[in-house]
């Protein structure tokens, strides 16, 4: 499994609102893509401002690379850096 984390830290001047409209398209986007599992929500910590979790998994890396190139990732990855500073976390989960 290749799993994908994303941190999105909302700029100050994105109005309550529009968070929600970017919350439900990121939320959105995981109908429209091949992930085992989509998870967005906002975090319930504010300490560090609004952060949006990105939270993915995905069967292997070419599902991983189709949902990269894929052209409703690309149209929000584009909008959310225009809106957010992002830290991303990529990695192959272990069996346990």
């Amino acid at each position: 499994m290749f799993r994908h984390i994303v941190l999105f830290r909302v700029h100050d001047s994105l109005s309550d609102p529009e968070l929600g409209q970017v919350v439900s398209a990121l939320r959105a986007l995981g109908g429209e893509i091949e992930a085992v599992s989509w998870n967005v929500e906002v975090s319930l910590d504010p300490r560090k401002g609004r952060v949006i979790v990105e939270d993915a998994t995905f069967a292997d890396d070419s599902a991983f690379d189709r949902f990269r190139a894929h052209p409703a990732h690309t149209a929000i990855a584009d909008h959310m850096a225009r809106i957010s500073d992002w830290w991303v976390g990529d990695y192959h989960a272990r069996d346990n």
